[in-house]
């Protein structure tokens, strides 16, 4: 990865999690916290890795994104936004009636949604299949999932994993967002997944460990993920709940809130610095 593409990258997350801001501020409602902990990963998939068009969403030989911890919509919605599936100013309607954009990804409402998701645990269930389906017409696109640490004390999840191992997808990536809270408190006082990787390993998952806000670890795990042949691959991907906004930094309260309109100031303020930095540089 060049350092131009690195810092474009950083700069496309910024301006996701302005968007995250958005949204969740218009809507007085959502889900803040996820969405800016996982704000990286979005951002490197739809402007890096995924073989999409926002021109052509449906595209059959498309790879394909199943945001298994749905709730985090907020993050997957400005993300859309600003690779432009749809326009930007669609975010200030999140959650609205009449809106394509609902608390939840709906696929057939909302261009570049590939599954509707929001009962934790069910997506990577939908992406397994989608990738079983693809070797089954020997497509080669690739299917990638991103759940929630929280997310994977659902046991579906590793009935999921079992599936996954055993018919060889290794089209397949799944990757888990362990910023360490959820919506309860943290993950190892609630039901603790530790030790998440050993886990995925025992389930025969190929896995690799990154620091989920460094673009070039992600470049590095995707393209392993790419060369591992026979069995599929989970990325656990360690990552700040709040990412960037300094009230919100590993605090749990923001797991479900929206910012009020002083905390709006205090939070595009911040990111505004930001980005008026990352494009300094």
């Amino acid at each position: 990865m060049t350092a131009s593409e690195k810092k474009q990258l950083q700069i496309a997350a910024c301006k996701v999690r302005m968007g995250i801001i958005e949204g969740t501020h218009a809507a007085k409602a959502g889900h803040p916290g996820g969405s800016l902990s996982a704000a990286d990963m979005f951002t490197y998939l739809y402007f890096k890795e995924l073989n999409i068009n926002p021109a052509d969403p449906k595209n059959p030989n498309r790879d394909r994104f199943v945001l298994s911890k749905g709730h985090t919509a907020p993050g997957l919605y400005a993300t859309l936004a600003l690779r432009g599936f749809f326009p930007w100013e669609d975010l200030k309607t999140l959650r609205q009636i009449g809106s394509h954009l609902q608390g939840h990804p709906n696929m057939v409402l909302t261009p570049g949604v590939d599954m509707s998701t929001g009962s934790l645990g069910q997506g990577v269930s939908a992406a397994c299949g989608m990738a079983l389906a693809a070797k089954h017409l020997g497509n080669d696109c690739r299917v990638y999932t991103l759940l929630g640490d929280g997310e994977i004390e659902e046991g579906q999840v590793w009935e999921a994993m079992m599936f996954a191992h055993h018919y060889k997808l290794d089209n397949l990536t799944v990757i888990i967002d362990n910023n360490g809270l959820q919506i309860d408190g943290p993950i190892d006082k609630v039901m603790s997944p530790y030790p998440i990787t050993d886990k995925l390993a025992a389930f025969g998952l190929h896995v690799i460990e990154i620091d989920g806000h460094d673009f070039e670890q992600m470049e590095k795990a995707m393209a392993e993920a790419r060369a591992t042949k026979g069995v599929p691959t989970g990325i656990v991907m360690h990552t700040i709940k709040g990412k960037d906004v300094s009230y919100m930094t590993n605090s749990v309260e923001w797991h479900g809130k929206a910012p009020n309109d002083a905390e709006y100031e205090q939070a595009m303020g911040e990111l505004n610095a930001l980005l008026a930095k990352l494009e300094a540089e």
